[in-house]
């Protein structure tokens, strides 16, 4: 329901919009370390300055997450400047000077891991991850895939675990995988290996020292009723993670997925959430007309920036999960899902009120 790709990004659906993918191929993580290992001399109290050139660290006390050197918002805002567009560079850097999740590919999950969970340590700064790969994921919808059967994920996932090691991460788990459950997209047929499979990588992911995991709890726009989610997160090991996450590449607005995720907390033992802001600054698409309304919708804009600073004591950060500027799949004159956008990705900069 995202629209997502591994290996491009973006996920796709009706319910929820589309996903982020990978910012830098493996054989560009040598030098992503080396950018990294540069920045990391950056002062952790300075803000970065808009469409000055590479984008620095933002201060560790707002938000802990790795900025991407080398991502696809920087690559742009570098094309922007390189060619006299010094507007165009400072909008895009809205993005590029923020942490955004990595979106970990399916050819070598070990490599990744560990490249992006080494050039955020490096710059002393912790690594944002979605891991994004479960059987008959997306009920063939625009980010369909995944692993061929659950052995093969599970070869996947113990590469990612290795890639990641002690290295401090937060890992974003499966999105849709749940949702797509209680909603019945996923056949029921492939509802016991999803559960086992995921019960079985929280649990390999929590037995690594510094990884924090959330699993995938959708909106309140596609889950109406939070208590429709309370057996599946209890099935897929929510007891063993650090929480759920909410509005995964959607647009819902911070107010209502906080409300929505209260809720949700109080059923699943208190459990804390993580929100996905990244597109949100003006909610939802107005109209019930379009089935599609989650799919690049016009008029959107960025949501707050990322910080744990939440002033919610069950909100534990606002995140970019979704990679602003990749589209949603190939809907109102969007490329494939996960792919590079810069229209969107200037308009979304353009009508941000942060």
């Amino acid at each position: 329901m995202y629209g997502v790709v591994p290996g491009s990004g973006g996920t796709s659906s009706g319910r929820r919009g589309d996903r982020g993918g990978r910012g830098v191929t493996v054989p560009a993580l040598a030098a992503l370390l080396l950018a990294a290992a540069g920045l990391a001399g950056c002062s952790s109290s300075d803000e970065p300055e808009e469409g000055a050139g590479p984008p620095g660290q933002r201060p560790r006390a707002t938000v802990p997450y790795w900025v991407n050197p080398d991502g696809k918002a920087a690559r742009q805002a570098a094309a922007y400047r390189k060619n006299g567009k010094q507007d165009d560079a400072r909008l895009i850097n809205r993005i590029a000077a923020q942490p955004v999740a990595e979106w970990i590919g399916i050819d070598d999950p070990q490599g990744e891991a560990r490249g992006f969970t080494e050039a955020a340590a490096k710059a002393d700064r912790d690594a944002l991850l979605v891991l994004y790969n479960i059987p008959h994921r997306d009920c063939g919808s625009y980010s369909k895939g995944g692993a061929a059967d659950g052995n093969a994920y599970r070869a996947w996932l113990d590469g990612v675990v290795k890639g990641i090691g002690d290295r401090a991460t937060t890992v974003i788990l499966e999105p849709d995988a749940l949702p797509h459950i209680e909603d019945k997209c996923t056949p029921e047929e492939f509802h016991e290996e999803r559960y086992a499979l995921l019960t079985e990588a929280v649990g390999k992911l929590k037995a690594l020292p510094h990884t924090k995991v959330y699993l995938d709890a959708g909106n309140p726009h596609w889950i109406k009723d939070p208590g429709r989610m309370v057996e599946p997160l209890k099935r897929a090991g929510i007891e063993k993670a650090d929480g759920f996450a909410l509005n995964i590449s959607n647009y819902q607005t911070t107010a209502e997925n906080e409300k929505y995720g209260r809720q949700l907390s109080a059923m699943v033992g208190g459990k804390h959430f993580v929100i996905d802001t990244s597109r949100n600054g003006n909610g939802p698409a107005p109209g019930g007309d379009d089935a599609e309304n989650w799919c690049n919708p016009p008029g959107r804009a960025l949501g707050e920036p990322p910080t744990t600073k939440t002033d919610d004591g069950l909100v534990d950060a606002y995140l970019w999960i979704k990679r602003p500027g990749e589209s949603d799949g190939t809907c109102k004159g969007g490329p494939q899902a996960g792919a590079w956008w810069p229209t969107y990705a200037l308009a979304l900069a353009r009508n941000s009120q942060q």
